[in-house]
């Protein structure tokens, strides 16, 4: 079964110029963003998809929330048939863009590779939604439904196998998917070549010995061809661009907010340590904090109980905080001045914090640049 897949960056099997197309040509890169999907793009059409790969993390490390980047990136991760991290990348993209129709198309590619037709057809349920003049969604939502109803007239004759309907709608199914598992990949007719498109979901048994449905066999509802309904027109340009913007600053507000959080976190755990108050101080550190030198949980808290209480005077000072928030990990660098009645010592710090029980705990705990 053909499952079109249309994306951001556009990749052609024809030897034609590498293009963007679809959202892509809404988003208003720069020139500099330009050049570098159009290398990765480049990298991937001819098959070093290693090296596209690395390209593309290297820019997304300094450029985190670049939608273009992260759905190439996607589609290489699909290309190595890493399906896991590439459903990560599209799912994160549906939470960040989801005006964006693309990415839920490509998740339902994904997602009936794997067999999982039902989260297939929610995400090109929710793709449609989005953008209801999207046609590729529309045709891979039908080969979806195909497969469905395939097994639900499988299911019906393992319960009942005299059930002569359900046995003629299966094959009139099984013969359709066998039919449009020889079509070719659709290619774009205007300058916008389309990506290659998926594997064939289809299971092994229904590889062999297809039936052919008889031809003085009853026509059923399914086989009456109807005609489809008009489309609606696309969303225009304008209105993309803004909800794409909506989107950012929403996006930018929310790392706003929690950055805010994960620093008064880091500021109640040098406060906690100041005073003195262990409990509030390891209270800090997450269940699955990373023990320093393999020790246990146990020891470790006795130790830092023990270098605590034996200080009349302690104070911990953070300056220049540098935070960057992933979902729900943070990462914190700064300075740490440290001034007890025994010990003084500048360093640089680096604390890794992840939300738990709704609060900011510390993870991991690191000295030195």
């Amino acid at each position: 079964m053909p499952w079109s897949h249309l994306s951001l960056p556009i990749i052609s099997r024809l030897r034609r110029p590498l293009l963007l197309a679809g959202m892509v040509t809404t988003m208003c890169m720069t020139p500099v963003f330009a050049n570098e999907v159009d290398d990765v793009s480049q990298l991937l059409r001819t098959g070093q998809h290693a090296a596209a790969l690395n390209k593309a993390d290297s820019f997304l490390r300094k450029n985190p929330r670049d939608a273009q980047m992260r759905f190439l990136r996607g589609v290489i991760l699909t290309e190595q048939n890493k399906k896991a991290e590439a459903i990560d990348v599209f799912t994160r993209l549906t939470k960040d863009y989801p005006m964006l129709p693309e990415p839920y198309n490509n998740l339902a590619v994904l997602y009936a590779s794997a067999g999982e037709y039902e989260k297939a057809r929610h995400a090109l349920d929710q793709a449609i939604r989005t953008n209801p003049a999207y046609a590729t969604a529309y045709e891979n939502l039908g080969d979806v439904h195909a497969k469905l109803a395939s097994q639900a007239y499988d299911k019906a004759l393992q319960l009942d196998h005299r059930n002569n309907t359900a046995q003629s709608k299966l094959t009139m199914v099984r013969s359709l998917v066998g039919h449009t598992e020889n079509v070719a990949p659709p290619v774009a007719v205007a300058s916008t070549p389309t990506v290659p498109s998926a594997l064939p979901v289809v299971a092994p048994a229904e590889k062999e010995g297809k039936k052919q449905i008889s031809e003085t066999a009853e026509p059923t509802v399914a086989q009456v061809e109807r005609k489809p309904e008009p489309l609606p027109a696309a969303r225009p340009v304008e209105q993309i661009k803004q909800d794409i913007q909506q989107a950012e600053q929403k996006n930018a507000k929310e790392d706003e907010v929690a950055r805010a959080e994960v620093l008064r976190a880091v500021e109640s755990w040098a406060a906690a340590w100041s005073a003195r108050d262990v409990g509030a101080y390891l209270h800090a550190y997450a269940n699955d904090f990373v023990m320093p030198g393999g020790q246990s949980r146990k020891s470790w808290e006795a130790q830092r109980r023990a270098r605590i209480e034996d200080k009349r005077r302690i104070s911990v000072k953070i300056t220049e905080p540098r935070i960057t928030v992933d979902g729900d990990k943070a990462t914190v660098h700064f300075f740490q001045r440290y001034d007890s009645d025994r010990l003084k010592s500048d360093s640089h710090k680096t604390l890794v914090l992840k939300k738990q029980g709704g609060a900011w705990r510390i993870q991991q705990e690191r000295t030195g640049n």
